[in-house]
Protein backbone atom coordinates (compact mmCIF):
# COMPACT_ATOMS: atom_id res chain seq x y z
CA UNK A 1 0.00 0.00 0.00
CA UNK A 2 1.23 3.69 -0.49
CA UNK A 3 2.59 5.50 2.38
CA UNK A 4 0.45 8.27 3.54
CA UNK A 5 2.11 11.57 4.54
CA UNK A 6 0.54 14.61 6.28
CA UNK A 7 1.90 17.57 6.74
CA UNK A 8 0.27 19.90 8.57
CA UNK A 9 0.67 23.78 7.80
CA UNK A 10 1.94 22.62 4.07
CA UNK A 11 0.53 25.41 2.70
CA UNK A 12 3.23 27.47 3.29
CA UNK A 13 6.42 28.23 2.30
CA UNK A 14 8.32 25.42 4.56
CA UNK A 15 5.92 22.94 4.73
CA UNK A 16 5.13 22.83 0.65
CA UNK A 17 9.29 23.03 0.81
CA UNK A 18 8.89 19.69 2.45
CA UNK A 19 6.16 17.92 0.11
CA UNK A 20 8.11 19.28 -2.73
CA UNK A 21 11.05 16.91 -1.58
CA UNK A 22 8.89 13.96 -0.17
CA UNK A 23 7.30 14.08 -3.59
CA UNK A 24 10.83 13.63 -5.24
CA UNK A 25 12.63 11.11 -3.40
CA UNK A 26 9.79 8.85 -2.13
CA UNK A 27 6.25 7.43 -4.09
CA UNK A 28 4.26 8.83 -0.94
CA UNK A 29 0.72 9.90 -1.56
CA UNK A 30 0.87 13.64 0.27
CA UNK A 31 -1.86 15.58 2.02
CA UNK A 32 -0.89 19.43 2.93
CA UNK A 33 -3.28 21.04 4.83
CA UNK A 34 -4.30 24.89 5.99
CA UNK A 35 -7.11 26.71 7.05
CA UNK A 36 -7.01 28.97 3.68
CA UNK A 37 -8.78 26.56 0.80
CA UNK A 38 -8.16 28.78 -1.76
CA UNK A 39 -4.64 29.25 -1.24
CA UNK A 40 -4.43 25.57 -0.09
CA UNK A 41 -5.51 24.30 -3.44
CA UNK A 42 -3.53 26.41 -5.22
CA UNK A 43 -0.18 24.83 -3.78
CA UNK A 44 -1.68 21.35 -4.31
CA UNK A 45 -2.28 22.12 -7.70
CA UNK A 46 1.47 23.00 -8.24
CA UNK A 47 3.21 20.15 -5.96
CA UNK A 48 1.60 17.50 -8.74
CA UNK A 49 -0.71 14.81 -8.80
CA UNK A 50 0.41 13.08 -6.20
CA UNK A 51 -0.19 16.02 -3.32
CA UNK A 52 -3.77 16.86 -2.47
CA UNK A 53 -5.39 19.22 0.38
CA UNK A 54 -7.25 18.79 3.18
CA UNK A 55 -8.88 21.92 5.03
CA UNK A 56 -7.63 21.74 8.45
CA UNK A 57 -7.87 23.92 11.82
CA UNK A 58 -5.32 22.46 14.48
CA UNK A 59 -8.46 23.46 16.74
CA UNK A 60 -10.69 21.06 15.50
CA UNK A 61 -9.58 18.11 16.89
CA UNK A 62 -11.97 15.41 15.41
CA UNK A 63 -11.05 16.15 11.92
CA UNK A 64 -7.13 16.44 13.34
CA UNK A 65 -7.27 12.89 14.91
CA UNK A 66 -9.26 11.62 12.03
CA UNK A 67 -6.59 13.07 9.60
CA UNK A 68 -3.52 11.65 11.60
CA UNK A 69 -5.17 8.02 12.01
CA UNK A 70 -5.17 7.84 8.15
CA UNK A 71 -1.72 8.71 8.03
CA UNK A 72 1.55 6.52 8.09
CA UNK A 73 3.55 9.51 9.01
CA UNK A 74 2.92 13.38 10.11
CA UNK A 75 4.89 16.20 9.03
CA UNK A 76 3.99 19.31 11.46
CA UNK A 77 5.08 22.76 9.79
CA UNK A 78 2.40 24.78 11.96
CA UNK A 79 4.27 27.46 13.32
CA UNK A 80 5.63 29.35 14.88
CA UNK A 81 6.00 27.09 17.72
CA UNK A 82 6.20 29.40 20.19
CA UNK A 83 2.44 29.43 20.73
CA UNK A 84 1.86 25.58 20.04
CA UNK A 85 1.42 22.81 22.61
CA UNK A 86 2.29 19.32 22.31
CA UNK A 87 -0.94 18.00 21.07
CA UNK A 88 -0.01 16.77 17.60
CA UNK A 89 2.64 14.96 18.79
CA UNK A 90 0.02 13.37 21.58
CA UNK A 91 -2.15 12.18 18.93
CA UNK A 92 0.38 10.37 16.67
CA UNK A 93 1.76 8.53 19.68
CA UNK A 94 -1.36 7.21 21.14
CA UNK A 95 -2.58 6.09 17.56
CA UNK A 96 1.03 4.83 16.51
CA UNK A 97 1.71 7.31 13.55
CA UNK A 98 5.59 8.69 13.54
CA UNK A 99 6.10 12.28 13.58
CA UNK A 100 8.71 15.13 12.25
CA UNK A 101 8.20 18.73 13.23
CA UNK A 102 9.81 21.99 11.51
CA UNK A 103 9.68 23.41 15.30
CA UNK A 104 12.44 25.81 16.04
CA UNK A 105 11.35 27.31 19.59
CA UNK A 106 13.16 25.98 22.85
CA UNK A 107 9.60 26.28 24.88
CA UNK A 108 8.09 23.76 22.19
CA UNK A 109 11.04 21.63 21.88
CA UNK A 110 10.63 21.15 26.21
CA UNK A 111 7.23 20.02 26.12
CA UNK A 112 7.66 17.70 23.20
CA UNK A 113 11.03 16.04 24.79
CA UNK A 114 8.68 15.02 27.79
CA UNK A 115 6.64 12.65 25.46
CA UNK A 116 9.95 10.47 25.18
CA UNK A 117 8.82 7.57 27.05
CA UNK A 118 5.52 7.51 25.69
CA UNK A 119 6.91 7.52 22.43
CA UNK A 120 9.22 5.17 22.93
CA UNK A 121 6.36 2.82 24.40
CA UNK A 122 3.88 3.25 22.10
CA UNK A 123 6.70 2.42 19.14
CA UNK A 124 6.55 6.03 17.49
CA UNK A 125 9.73 7.75 16.08
CA UNK A 126 9.57 11.52 16.73
CA UNK A 127 11.76 13.89 15.53
CA UNK A 128 11.64 17.00 16.19
CA UNK A 129 13.80 20.68 15.18
CA UNK A 130 13.82 19.22 11.42
CA UNK A 131 14.89 21.51 8.72
CA UNK A 132 17.56 23.61 8.25
CA UNK A 133 18.33 25.30 11.44
CA UNK A 134 17.66 23.27 13.99
CA UNK A 135 18.17 20.33 12.03
CA UNK A 136 21.00 20.08 8.94
CA UNK A 137 22.81 21.87 11.79
CA UNK A 138 22.60 19.68 14.00
CA UNK A 139 23.67 16.68 12.47
CA UNK A 140 26.70 18.78 11.17
CA UNK A 141 27.64 19.11 14.95
CA UNK A 142 27.20 15.78 15.24
CA UNK A 143 29.68 14.78 12.51
CA UNK A 144 32.16 17.78 13.90
CA UNK A 145 32.23 15.76 17.57
CA UNK A 146 33.06 11.91 15.80
CA UNK A 147 35.83 13.37 14.57
CA UNK A 148 36.87 14.21 17.89
CA UNK A 149 38.52 12.12 20.68
CA UNK A 150 36.76 14.43 23.41
CA UNK A 151 34.79 17.84 22.44
CA UNK A 152 34.74 20.89 24.31
CA UNK A 153 33.26 23.61 22.88
CA UNK A 154 30.63 23.89 20.23
CA UNK A 155 30.14 26.91 18.27
CA UNK A 156 26.92 27.05 15.88
CA UNK A 157 26.69 30.21 13.16
CA UNK A 158 23.70 30.89 11.16
CA UNK A 159 23.22 32.91 8.18
CA UNK A 160 20.33 34.33 6.17
CA UNK A 161 20.03 36.46 3.42
CA UNK A 162 17.09 38.68 3.01
CA UNK A 163 13.75 36.37 3.78
CA UNK A 164 15.46 33.21 2.73
CA UNK A 165 12.25 32.58 0.76
CA UNK A 166 10.08 31.94 3.72
CA UNK A 167 7.28 33.49 4.44
CA UNK A 168 5.88 36.20 7.55
CA UNK A 169 6.23 32.91 9.88
CA UNK A 170 10.01 33.21 10.09
CA UNK A 171 10.02 36.65 10.71
CA UNK A 172 7.70 36.24 13.83
CA UNK A 173 10.01 33.71 14.93
CA UNK A 174 13.10 36.02 14.79
CA UNK A 175 11.02 38.65 16.56
CA UNK A 176 9.70 35.72 19.20
CA UNK A 177 13.33 35.06 20.32
CA UNK A 178 14.06 38.79 21.18
CA UNK A 179 11.13 38.61 23.93
CA UNK A 180 13.23 37.12 26.98
CA UNK A 181 16.88 36.28 28.08
CA UNK A 182 17.86 32.80 27.45
CA UNK A 183 20.45 30.24 29.66
CA UNK A 184 23.62 29.13 27.77
CA UNK A 185 26.13 26.89 28.59
CA UNK A 186 29.89 28.86 28.44
CA UNK A 187 32.71 26.99 30.18
CA UNK A 188 30.74 24.89 32.39
CA UNK A 189 28.12 26.69 33.93
CA UNK A 190 24.54 27.72 32.68
CA UNK A 191 24.66 31.99 31.90
CA UNK A 192 21.79 34.87 31.27
CA UNK A 193 22.15 36.13 27.94
CA UNK A 194 20.65 38.57 26.41
CA UNK A 195 19.05 38.18 22.68
CA UNK A 196 20.97 39.97 20.10
CA UNK A 197 23.82 40.34 21.73
CA UNK A 198 27.81 40.01 21.46
CA UNK A 199 28.04 41.01 17.92
CA UNK A 200 31.03 38.63 16.29
CA UNK A 201 32.39 38.51 12.95
CA UNK A 202 32.63 34.96 11.65
CA UNK A 203 34.18 33.74 8.15
CA UNK A 204 31.43 31.64 6.11
CA UNK A 205 31.90 30.34 2.68
CA UNK A 206 31.54 32.24 -0.67
CA UNK A 207 29.10 34.61 -1.52
CA UNK A 208 29.04 35.99 2.09
CA UNK A 209 32.48 36.18 3.63
CA UNK A 210 32.98 37.39 6.99
CA UNK A 211 29.41 38.69 8.60
CA UNK A 212 28.52 39.71 12.19
CA UNK A 213 25.96 37.09 13.82
CA UNK A 214 24.72 37.72 17.43
CA UNK A 215 23.16 35.56 20.71
CA UNK A 216 20.34 34.12 19.04
CA UNK A 217 17.80 31.79 21.60
CA UNK A 218 17.93 27.86 19.80
CA UNK A 219 16.84 24.70 21.41
CA UNK A 220 20.12 23.72 20.32
CA UNK A 221 21.29 25.62 23.15
CA UNK A 222 20.25 22.92 25.47
CA UNK A 223 19.78 19.51 23.55
CA UNK A 224 23.24 20.22 22.22
CA UNK A 225 24.79 19.79 26.06
CA UNK A 226 22.44 16.69 26.76
CA UNK A 227 23.80 14.81 23.73
CA UNK A 228 27.11 15.28 24.08
CA UNK A 229 29.30 16.09 27.22
CA UNK A 230 30.85 19.42 26.31
CA UNK A 231 31.64 22.67 28.22
CA UNK A 232 30.11 25.46 25.86
CA UNK A 233 27.46 25.69 23.60
CA UNK A 234 27.23 29.09 21.47
CA UNK A 235 24.66 29.90 19.14
CA UNK A 236 24.69 33.05 16.98
CA UNK A 237 22.19 34.25 14.04
CA UNK A 238 22.75 36.93 11.46
CA UNK A 239 21.16 38.49 8.13
CA UNK A 240 22.38 39.91 4.95
CA UNK A 241 22.02 42.91 4.00
CA UNK A 242 23.59 44.01 7.67
CA UNK A 243 21.71 46.56 7.86
CA UNK A 244 18.95 44.32 8.82
CA UNK A 245 21.16 42.82 12.13
CA UNK A 246 21.03 46.41 13.24
CA UNK A 247 17.61 46.96 12.99
CA UNK A 248 17.02 43.31 14.82
CA UNK A 249 19.70 44.89 17.40
CA UNK A 250 17.50 47.96 17.94
CA UNK A 251 13.99 46.16 18.16
CA UNK A 252 16.08 43.96 21.31
CA UNK A 253 17.76 46.34 22.89
CA UNK A 254 15.71 49.48 22.38
CA UNK A 255 12.02 48.77 21.99
CA UNK A 256 10.41 48.27 25.83
CA UNK A 257 10.25 44.70 26.81
CA UNK A 258 6.46 45.14 27.19
CA UNK A 259 6.10 46.24 23.83
CA UNK A 260 8.01 43.49 21.78
CA UNK A 261 6.11 40.65 24.17
CA UNK A 262 2.79 41.81 22.82
CA UNK A 263 1.54 39.42 20.03
CA UNK A 264 0.37 42.29 17.89
CA UNK A 265 3.94 43.95 17.83
CA UNK A 266 4.90 41.07 16.86
CA UNK A 267 2.85 40.70 14.36
CA UNK A 268 3.25 44.10 12.84
CA UNK A 269 6.61 43.79 13.16
CA UNK A 270 7.04 40.33 10.74
CA UNK A 271 4.99 42.21 8.03
CA UNK A 272 7.11 45.32 8.04
CA UNK A 273 10.19 43.14 7.56
CA UNK A 274 8.56 40.57 5.54
CA UNK A 275 8.00 43.81 3.22
CA UNK A 276 11.34 45.16 3.26
CA UNK A 277 12.85 41.55 2.27
CA UNK A 278 10.79 41.73 -0.80
CA UNK A 279 12.92 44.86 -1.78
CA UNK A 280 16.54 43.88 -0.81
CA UNK A 281 15.52 39.82 -2.34
CA UNK A 282 16.63 40.76 -5.56
CA UNK A 283 19.54 42.33 -4.32
CA UNK A 284 20.46 39.93 -1.26
CA UNK A 285 19.50 36.36 -2.56
CA UNK A 286 17.34 34.39 -0.33
CA UNK A 287 20.17 31.71 0.98
CA UNK A 288 21.18 29.95 3.81
CA UNK A 289 24.72 29.23 5.31
CA UNK A 290 25.35 27.39 8.90
CA UNK A 291 28.92 26.94 10.30
CA UNK A 292 29.54 24.19 12.65
CA UNK A 293 32.89 24.85 14.90
CA UNK A 294 33.65 22.49 17.29
CA UNK A 295 37.02 22.36 19.48
CA UNK A 296 38.55 19.23 21.41
CA UNK A 297 41.06 17.52 21.73
CA UNK A 298 42.31 14.21 19.28
CA UNK A 299 45.18 12.28 19.79
CA UNK A 300 46.33 14.11 23.09
CA UNK A 301 46.31 17.38 21.10
CA UNK A 302 44.25 20.06 21.05
CA UNK A 303 42.11 20.37 17.83
CA UNK A 304 39.53 22.77 15.39
CA UNK A 305 36.57 20.87 13.47
CA UNK A 306 34.42 23.07 10.87
CA UNK A 307 31.56 21.87 8.95
CA UNK A 308 30.19 24.52 6.57
CA UNK A 309 27.11 24.23 4.41
CA UNK A 310 25.66 26.64 1.78
CA UNK A 311 22.69 26.74 -0.23
CA UNK A 312 20.94 29.24 -2.06
CA UNK A 313 17.25 29.09 -1.06
CA UNK A 314 16.59 28.82 2.63
CA UNK A 315 13.26 27.41 2.47
CA UNK A 316 14.21 24.70 -0.08
CA UNK A 317 16.98 24.19 2.04
CA UNK A 318 14.77 23.30 5.27
CA UNK A 319 12.28 20.95 3.18
CA UNK A 320 15.36 19.12 2.22
CA UNK A 321 16.71 18.15 5.75
CA UNK A 322 12.75 17.52 7.35
CA UNK A 323 12.48 15.34 3.65
CA UNK A 324 14.92 13.54 4.24
CA UNK A 325 14.13 12.44 7.44
CA UNK A 326 10.90 11.65 6.40
CA UNK A 327 12.36 9.13 3.42
CA UNK A 328 14.16 7.53 5.84
CA UNK A 329 11.29 6.54 7.62
CA UNK A 330 9.25 5.89 4.82
CA UNK A 331 11.30 3.40 3.33
CA UNK A 332 12.30 1.72 6.77
CA UNK A 333 15.95 2.80 7.23
CA UNK A 334 15.66 4.36 10.16
CA UNK A 335 13.87 4.10 13.20
CA UNK A 336 14.42 4.87 16.71
CA UNK A 337 11.14 5.03 19.42
CA UNK A 338 10.96 7.97 21.50
CA UNK A 339 10.93 11.41 21.12
CA UNK A 340 14.62 13.05 19.70
CA UNK A 341 15.96 16.04 18.54
CA UNK A 342 18.49 15.70 15.08
CA UNK A 343 21.27 15.14 16.66
CA UNK A 344 20.04 12.41 19.54
CA UNK A 345 19.06 10.29 16.69
CA UNK A 346 19.80 10.14 13.21
CA UNK A 347 23.65 8.42 12.50
CA UNK A 348 25.62 10.11 10.30
CA UNK A 349 25.88 7.76 7.64
CA UNK A 350 21.89 8.51 6.98
CA UNK A 351 22.06 11.71 7.03
CA UNK A 352 25.10 12.46 4.55
CA UNK A 353 23.41 10.00 2.37
CA UNK A 354 20.51 11.39 2.00
CA UNK A 355 22.06 14.88 1.62
CA UNK A 356 23.87 13.84 -0.93
CA UNK A 357 21.57 12.45 -3.15
CA UNK A 358 20.03 16.12 -3.26
CA UNK A 359 23.09 17.41 -3.83
CA UNK A 360 23.92 19.10 -0.67
CA UNK A 361 27.35 19.16 0.22
CA UNK A 362 28.46 20.10 3.69
CA UNK A 363 32.64 21.13 3.48
CA UNK A 364 34.52 19.57 6.54
CA UNK A 365 38.15 20.91 7.34
CA UNK A 366 40.71 20.59 10.21
CA UNK A 367 41.73 24.45 11.38
CA UNK A 368 44.68 26.06 12.96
Amino acid sequence: MTDQVLILGGRGRIGSSVAQDIATHTRSQITITSRNPTAGEAVSAQLGDRVQFLELDLADTTNLKNAIASSNLVIHCAGPFHYRDAQVLQMCIEQGVNYLDVSDHPSFTRKALAYRSLAEAAGVTAIINTGIFPGISNSMVRQCVEQLDEAERIHLSYLVSGSGGAGVTVMRTTFLGLQHPFAALIDGKWQEIKPYSDREEVQFPAPYGKVGVYWFDMPEAFTLPETFPVKTVITKFGSVPDFYNHLTWIAAHWFPKKLIRQRSAVEFLAHVSHLMTDVTNPFSGIGVAVRSHVTGRKDGQNVSYCATLVHDNTAIASGCGTGSIAQLLLTKQFKKPGVWAQEQALPTDLFEQTLASRGLTIHQEWLP
